[in-house]
């Protein structure tokens, strides 16, 4: 309370508050399905909240029965099993009519801030994947996951950019390059069994990817790249691939889906659509940066407003730096101490008395992210004995 507001004498009492202020991080694992449902009538057009399998059948699968069930399931059926079995807890759904409409439901999608994860299972072609990218560029809090076409055999036209001519025979069906890295693509399709047929088939891997996603975010941290995971549910890969194959696809930002004996179907790629050059080129940083992003702006709200002087510069480097070393002690970032993993930076540097007559307050964040090991070498020699005894001895 000001001191001018004091009138009568008297013994005042005030709470204040001087601890800081927590930034909450985000949610990470929360995932956006845009597709064409069983029942083409259900909630078209609205990004509906889904917590389990049952709750999605329910809704979405009214028609085309045979003796009270359907015959069988579709692309986004099985993607949202392959959510939930791999590992999602929420996602929101939004049905289409049909594929020309996937411009609309990202647009419902848009509108739902915790989403973090997009995907349109099944949906291909360079339109769609335009449509999927432009759609996290915008929005910059979310990443989408890429289905290519089902049976490409030929996999160096993954490593070129699709020009969406259909008379064009030497195209690719790589999507474009996301600067920021806001996609990651996969290949190739999964067998796995159909929820209502019980019969094998090919389908998508998006739902599946998007559910591992989910589950190395809550097991590990969105840190932690979500590769060398297995892939829940699925039997085989439609196709097998060689070790050269798979360096062709990894050098061209599409991640590999490859069986192991012994090991099953797991995905074995962690890298965006971002060039190879590029900061953002693999996933786990990424997502990280998103998280931060959005959890320093949602948390940080009330700074809007306030007198841009150094008592709120000290108050959002103290927010901002207990943020960053709880990420840093989940080993999120690297280096041996808070000062080589991150730096915080609100001074009279950065905000200059033009900006401050403008009302502008600057932040500079500066992070060192953890990198997945993609490479692992072992260097093996032989060496003889001997030479390890000291000189002179027998």
């Amino acid at each position: 309370m000001p001191v001018s507001s004091y009138q009568a004498p008297d013994l005042y009492i005030e709470e204040v508050q001087v601890g800081t202020k927590p930034i909450q991080a985000v949610p990470t694992s929360i995932a956006g399905f845009v597709g064409i449902a069983l029942d083409p009538r259900a909630r078209t057009g609205e990004a509906v909240a889904i917590t389990n399998r049952s709750q999605f059948n329910e809704i979405y699968s009214q028609v085309g029965r045979t003796n009270g069930r359907p015959a069988s399931g579709n692309n986004l059926t099985r993607a949202i099993n392959g959510f939930f079995e791999n590992g999602g807890t929420m996602c929101y759904v939004c049905n289409i009519a049909s594929e020309a409409d996937l411009p609309a439901g990202l647009e419902a999608l848009g509108r739902i801030d915790e989403i973090a994860i997009v995907a349109a299972p099944g949906i291909t072609g360079t339109a769609a994947a335009d449509a999927l990218l432009t759609h996290c560029e915008t929005l910059k809090d979310r990443v989408c996951i890429i289905d290519v076409p089902e049976g490409i055999t030929d996999v160096n036209k993954l490593t070129r950019v699709g020009t969406g001519d259909p008379s064009d025979e030497d195209a690719g069906f790589r999507p474009r390059n996301s600067d920021n890295g806001f996609g990651a693509v996969y290949y190739p399709w999964i067998e796995v069994v159909d929820s209502y047929s019980r019969e094998p088939i090919f389908t998508p891997p998006s739902g599946h990817i998007a559910g591992i996603w989910a589950r190395t975010d809550a097991t590990r941290g969105v840190h932690k790249a979500p590769a060398n995971e297995i892939i829940r549910g699925a039997l085989r890969p439609q196709r097998r691939l060689s070790r050269d194959e798979h360096g062709i696809l990894n050098s061209a930002g599409v991640n590999a889906i490859r069986f192991y004996s012994g090991e099953g179907v797991r995905v074995m790629g962690a890298r965006t659509v971002a060039p190879a050059s590029n900061e953002y080129r693999y996933l786990n940083v990424r997502r990280l940066f998103s998280m931060v992003e959005e959890s320093i702006a949602e948390s940080l709200r009330w700074v809007i407003f306030e007198p841009n002087d150094r008592p709120l510069w000290d108050l959002i480097r103290r927010d901002v730096t207990a943020f960053l070393l709880r990420i840093w002690r989940d080993g999120a970032l690297q280096g041996a101490t808070p000062q080589q993993a991150f730096f915080v930076q609100c001074d009279e540097e950065t905000n200059p008395q033009e900006n401050i007559d403008a009302g502008i307050v600057t932040t500079v964040i500066g992070m060192a992210p953890v990198k997945p090991a993609e490479f692992v070498v072992f260097r093996i020699s032989q060496y003889a004995g001997n030479e390890a005894v000291e000189e002179g001895a027998e």
